[in-house]
Protein backbone atom coordinates (compact mmCIF):
# COMPACT_ATOMS: atom_id res chain seq x y z
CA UNK A 1 0.00 0.00 0.00
CA UNK A 2 2.65 2.23 0.68
CA UNK A 3 4.22 1.71 -3.04
CA UNK A 4 0.18 3.07 -4.30
CA UNK A 5 0.88 6.05 -2.24
CA UNK A 6 3.93 6.66 -3.34
CA UNK A 7 3.45 6.29 -6.90
CA UNK A 8 0.32 8.88 -6.38
CA UNK A 9 2.52 11.43 -4.51
CA UNK A 10 5.13 11.50 -7.61
CA UNK A 11 2.29 11.89 -9.87
CA UNK A 12 0.62 14.59 -8.50
CA UNK A 13 3.79 16.06 -7.35
CA UNK A 14 5.18 15.57 -11.55
CA UNK A 15 1.93 17.26 -12.77
CA UNK A 16 2.23 19.95 -9.85
CA UNK A 17 5.61 20.90 -11.10
CA UNK A 18 4.88 20.36 -14.90
CA UNK A 19 1.09 22.35 -15.13
CA UNK A 20 0.67 24.66 -17.76
CA UNK A 21 3.17 22.64 -20.25
CA UNK A 22 1.98 21.03 -23.21
CA UNK A 23 3.83 18.55 -25.05
CA UNK A 24 4.33 21.16 -27.75
CA UNK A 25 5.56 23.85 -25.35
CA UNK A 26 4.03 26.44 -22.97
CA UNK A 27 0.11 26.50 -22.93
CA UNK A 28 -0.97 30.09 -23.66
CA UNK A 29 -2.53 32.25 -21.85
CA UNK A 30 -6.47 32.35 -22.72
CA UNK A 31 -6.15 36.51 -23.00
CA UNK A 32 -3.16 36.41 -25.52
CA UNK A 33 -3.24 35.00 -29.49
CA UNK A 34 -0.84 32.81 -30.66
CA UNK A 35 0.63 36.17 -32.73
CA UNK A 36 0.97 38.00 -30.12
CA UNK A 37 3.09 35.16 -27.84
CA UNK A 38 5.14 34.55 -31.44
CA UNK A 39 5.84 38.50 -31.69
CA UNK A 40 7.10 38.74 -28.34
CA UNK A 41 9.10 36.01 -28.51
CA UNK A 42 10.96 37.69 -31.67
CA UNK A 43 11.36 40.70 -29.86
CA UNK A 44 12.94 38.97 -26.85
CA UNK A 45 15.36 37.07 -29.79
CA UNK A 46 16.02 40.67 -31.61
CA UNK A 47 16.89 42.53 -28.69
CA UNK A 48 19.37 39.62 -27.37
CA UNK A 49 21.00 39.15 -31.46
CA UNK A 50 21.35 43.40 -30.86
CA UNK A 51 23.37 43.41 -27.42
CA UNK A 52 25.34 40.27 -29.07
CA UNK A 53 25.64 42.54 -31.44
CA UNK A 54 26.89 45.59 -29.56
CA UNK A 55 29.20 43.11 -27.73
CA UNK A 56 31.09 42.41 -30.83
CA UNK A 57 30.97 45.94 -32.27
CA UNK A 58 33.03 46.44 -29.02
CA UNK A 59 35.18 43.76 -28.82
CA UNK A 60 36.19 44.20 -32.39
CA UNK A 61 36.71 48.10 -31.53
CA UNK A 62 38.99 46.95 -28.55
CA UNK A 63 40.80 44.84 -30.50
CA UNK A 64 41.36 47.05 -33.77
CA UNK A 65 43.00 49.65 -30.75
CA UNK A 66 45.10 46.61 -29.12
CA UNK A 67 46.53 45.94 -32.76
CA UNK A 68 47.11 49.94 -33.92
CA UNK A 69 49.25 49.75 -30.34
CA UNK A 70 51.34 47.12 -30.82
CA UNK A 71 51.78 48.52 -34.50
CA UNK A 72 53.25 51.40 -33.43
CA UNK A 73 55.60 49.51 -30.63
CA UNK A 74 56.23 47.52 -33.89
CA UNK A 75 57.64 51.17 -35.57
CA UNK A 76 59.55 52.29 -32.77
CA UNK A 77 61.49 49.03 -32.10
CA UNK A 78 62.02 48.69 -35.91
CA UNK A 79 63.88 52.39 -35.60
CA UNK A 80 65.59 52.04 -32.49
CA UNK A 81 67.06 49.12 -34.32
CA UNK A 82 68.14 50.76 -37.36
CA UNK A 83 69.42 53.55 -35.30
CA UNK A 84 71.38 50.62 -33.34
CA UNK A 85 72.70 49.17 -36.32
CA UNK A 86 73.98 52.41 -37.29
CA UNK A 87 75.74 52.91 -34.07
CA UNK A 88 77.08 49.21 -34.22
CA UNK A 89 78.36 49.83 -37.86
CA UNK A 90 80.33 53.12 -36.81
CA UNK A 91 81.84 51.41 -33.89
CA UNK A 92 82.77 48.10 -36.34
CA UNK A 93 84.26 50.90 -38.57
CA UNK A 94 86.62 52.58 -35.93
CA UNK A 95 87.64 49.26 -34.81
CA UNK A 96 89.06 48.59 -38.43
CA UNK A 97 90.67 51.83 -38.11
CA UNK A 98 92.48 50.93 -34.99
CA UNK A 99 93.53 47.34 -36.04
CA UNK A 100 94.91 48.81 -39.60
CA UNK A 101 97.71 51.10 -38.22
CA UNK A 102 100.52 49.07 -36.63
CA UNK A 103 101.21 51.35 -33.83
CA UNK A 104 97.33 51.38 -32.77
CA UNK A 105 97.74 47.44 -33.05
CA UNK A 106 100.87 47.63 -30.71
CA UNK A 107 98.60 49.63 -28.30
CA UNK A 108 96.09 47.59 -28.23
CA UNK A 109 98.12 44.89 -27.64
CA UNK A 110 99.74 46.42 -24.85
CA UNK A 111 96.65 47.26 -23.20
CA UNK A 112 95.01 43.88 -23.63
CA UNK A 113 98.28 42.40 -22.07
CA UNK A 114 97.96 44.33 -19.26
CA UNK A 115 94.19 43.66 -18.73
CA UNK A 116 94.90 39.73 -19.05
CA UNK A 117 97.83 40.30 -16.37
CA UNK A 118 95.37 42.45 -14.16
CA UNK A 119 92.68 39.87 -14.42
CA UNK A 120 94.84 36.66 -13.55
CA UNK A 121 96.27 38.72 -10.28
CA UNK A 122 92.92 39.65 -9.49
CA UNK A 123 91.51 35.83 -9.10
CA UNK A 124 95.03 33.97 -7.51
CA UNK A 125 94.29 36.98 -4.97
CA UNK A 126 90.91 35.89 -4.44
Amino acid sequence: MSSSIMKRDYRNNRSALFDGIEEGGIRAAPSYSSHEINEQDNDRAMDGLQDRVLLLKRLTGDIHEEVENHNRVLDRMGNEMDSSRGILSGTMDRFKMVFETKSSRRMFTLVASFVVIFLVLYYLTK
